[in-house]
């Protein structure tokens, strides 16, 4: 992702290029193209805004909304666990965002710390519709289907009907990888943060986590 400049408009824009070495991989080109489709769909304070799409040769890019800020991930590894009030915040802002996509049928998929940016203002921008699908969306089932990808998302914020299919999920599936985000906000780790990929899966099956109030 490069920060760049509007040679006439001089506005500033994030320009997120997919790596070349991807571009003969039709699965990856065709994500990208994918988030660029989900993400010019919405129109939401708080969901980066996409300005363009386009090709130079092999290189294939997406012109968006450029944050100056940074994401949540970052933010609890750089300064520990967030104030309660802002992580609140923080999260019904993500909330709202997520049900104007909702609203218009778009399921996100992997909403986890590092996809919501804050702002200077704390405002909140969800991030990266690579793995987004719009409800009786074929095009998108099928995409990852041919890929063999059964399981889509990001483990440790990954709901328990996800892990199992991740092609049929519904607007739940966000809602229950935003309350782990929130966990992890308040707790400066994910739910299940220890043991193998298999085993947190397996974790956010039939275990309950510690309770926020047992670990501050």
């Amino acid at each position: 992702v490069y920060l760049a400049e509007h040679a006439l408009m001089k506005r500033e824009a994030a320009i997120k290029v997919l790596p070349r070495k991807r571009v003969e991989d039709s699965s990856y080109l065709a994500r990208f193209h994918r988030e660029a489709q989900a993400a010019a769909a919405l129109d939401h304070p708080n969901i980066v805004r996409i300005y363009d799409v386009a090709a130079d040769g092999n290189t294939h890019f997406i012109a968006m909304e450029f944050i100056d800020g940074q994401d949540l991930q970052t933010r609890v590894a750089a300064d520990g666990r967030l104030d309660w009030d802002l992580a609140a915040d923080y999260i019904a802002q993500s909330a709202v965002g997520l049900q104007h996509a909702h609203d218009i049928g778009l399921i996100h998929r992997d909403i986890k710390p590092a996809n919501l940016l804050a702002n200077e203002k704390n405002i909140i921008k969800i991030l990266d519709m690579g793995l987004a699908k719009f409800d009786e969306d074929e095009d998108a089932g099928s995409l990852t289907v041919d890929h063999n990808e059964n399981v889509l998302g990001t483990v440790d914020y990954l709901s328990p009907e996800q892990a199992v299919d991740s092609h049929n999920v519904d607007h739940r599936a966000d809602i229950y990888s935003l309350g782990c985000t929130l966990y992890f906000l308040l707790a400066g780790h994910a739910p299940f943060p220890e043991g193998s990929l298999a085993q947190r899966l397996l974790k956010h099956q039939k275990v309950k986590p510690t309770a926020l109030h047992d670990i501050r």
